[in-house]
């Protein structure tokens, strides 16, 4: 049976791409003014600067201001003016102070399966950026424990359920990255609720996961993760009772 179920934060709980998407695309326009850009190429160059910089930047709005910065002054063979690099500044500015918004009818989700299991919320990225959406959630009261990671990936599961004393099998995951929330989750012998956001950051989209897992059930929004949790953790008892 299922002992804990995880949830994501970044467009699991609340909103979140869409600030991002949004400054890119002005970013993208900023650009325009110096050089014959498309989205594609402004994005692909975005993103190649920002994975180089993950290593020293880490995730989230501060380590994306730096490489669109990086970026601009790369594409423009330093030509970009200070007013521009001070607009995109703003713009990094704009999404760490964005509003904090939550899916509609995720509170009752999480509700409903705290009240049959343990719950931890597990999200990455910047700290005091992540720690500010907990707070402006009005969620963090439904978890028994919160963390804040640099990277989701096996070690990172495997140390969390070490605290807790459990094995993976006995683990849950939910969010709405396959590479981050449900691909390393499995990979251990956890199980997986997939909750597809309608925008993703590319470097997101990169999984090794083909949809047909057996320990992974993908859902519509948040009504369907209570049904969902269930329908895994009767699969868990099944697996206990066939070993």
């Amino acid at each position: 049976m299922l002992e804990l179920i995880g949830f994501d934060g970044d467009d699991t709980l609340w909103h979140s791409e869409g600030y991002y998407q949004a400054a890119g695309a002005e970013f993208t326009a900023i650009l325009g003014r110096y050089i014959d850009v498309t989205d594609r190429y402004v994005q692909e160059g975005m993103l190649a600067t920002e994975r180089r910089n993950m290593a020293l930047f880490g995730y989230g709005a501060k380590g994306m201001t730096l490489s669109m910065v990086e970026t601009a002054i790369a594409m423009t063979d330093a030509r970009i003016e200070a007013r521009d690099i001070h607009r995109i500044v703003q713009l990094g500015k704009s999404v760490l102070e964005h509003p904090v918004e939550l899916l509609p009818g995720i509170r009752a989700a999480v509700e409903a399966v705290a009240a049959t299991h343990a719950v931890v919320l597990v999200t990455k990225g910047d700290l005091f950026h992540q720690e500010k959406k907990v707070a402006q959630s009005g969620l963090a009261d439904l978890f028994g424990r919160i963390e804040i990671v640099s990277e989701k990936n096996e070690a990172t599961y495997r140390r969390v359920l070490g605290e807790f004393g459990l094995q993976p099998a006995q683990f849950a995951m939910v969010g709405n990255s396959l590479r981050s929330d449900i691909e390393p989750v499995l990979t251990i012998g956890g199980w997986g609720v997939h909750m597809p956001y309608h925008v993703t950051w590319a470097h997101e989209l990169e999984t090794g996961l083909d949809g047909q897992e057996q320990r992974l059930v993908s859902i519509d929004g948040p009504a369907g993760v209570p049904a969902a949790v269930a329908r895994l953790d009767a699969l868990a008892a099944m697996s206990v009772a066939a070993a």
